[in-house]
């Protein structure tokens, strides 16, 4: 379960005050995945890397007790002067994975070749893309943070990644943000709806989407 017990979150700048989330109390229910929708600059990005852990609410606490991906497809954790096994060697230790395995099977899916043994700065964004759509698929995770993921690579490639996501999915929750609504329908039980500081939650996805599409008129 993912519990936010009062969660606060702002930016200031010198014109006026952003708020993103105002004492916001709700609980993600493990078993079923959701959608969080609402308008550009909403903060939805911003909710889900506090989510993620990369980001702090101003105040409040939110609290997880399974164990919770970065943004599905996130590159830019990556560090630049570090080879490609490098970046997977050091993320695979810091979740306690077998460094081997990670490094094989993230070999195996990007298809980088060569470039696995060169520094991140010297890839494409295609091939990051790759590089960090594998790292994601090789560690298993109860629930998926997908954050308006994609499409990776030519056809084929794109075809293995969303195998590779079904396989996954099946043991997992997700959370996803997009403005696909029919992606939202394909993937998500449940919708949350980020409006003036408030997430609303509908226990239908389609009672968030509608509601969406009535903040869109």
């Amino acid at each position: 379960m993912i519990r936010f017990r009062n969660v606060s979150k702002h930016f200031r700048t010198q014109q006026h005050r952003k708020t993103i989330l105002d004492r916001v109390s709700v609980e993600f229910l493990p078993g079923y995945s959701y959608g969080i929708l609402g308008v550009n600059g909403a903060g939805k990005s911003t909710t889900m890397r506090m989510i993620a852990g990369t980001m702090l609410p101003n105040s409040g606490r939110i609290w997880k007790d399974l164990r919770v991906s970065w943004p599905l497809g996130l590159s830019a954790g990556f560090h630049p002067a570090m080879t490609g096994r490098e970046n997977l060697n050091f993320v695979a230790r810091a979740y306690g994975e077998d460094v081997r395995r990670v490094a094989g099977f993230v070999e195996d899916f990007a298809e980088l070749g060569d470039y696995i043994n060169a520094p991140v700065r010297t890839y494409s964004s295609g091939m990051s893309a790759r590089l960090a759509f594998g790292l994601s698929m090789a560690i298993e995770f109860d629930c998926y943070l997908v954050d308006e993921i994609t499409a990776v690579g030519d056809a084929r490639f794109q075809k293995k990644c969303r195998a590779a996501f079904e396989k996954r999915r099946k043991n997992a929750d997700i959370l996803m943000i997009s403005h696909g609504m029919n992606t939202i329908k394909s993937y998500c039980d449940k919708g949350m709806l980020l409006v003036d500081g408030r997430l609303v939650v509908f226990d239908k996805v389609d009672e968030a989407i509608e509601a969406y599409y009535r903040l869109n008129r």
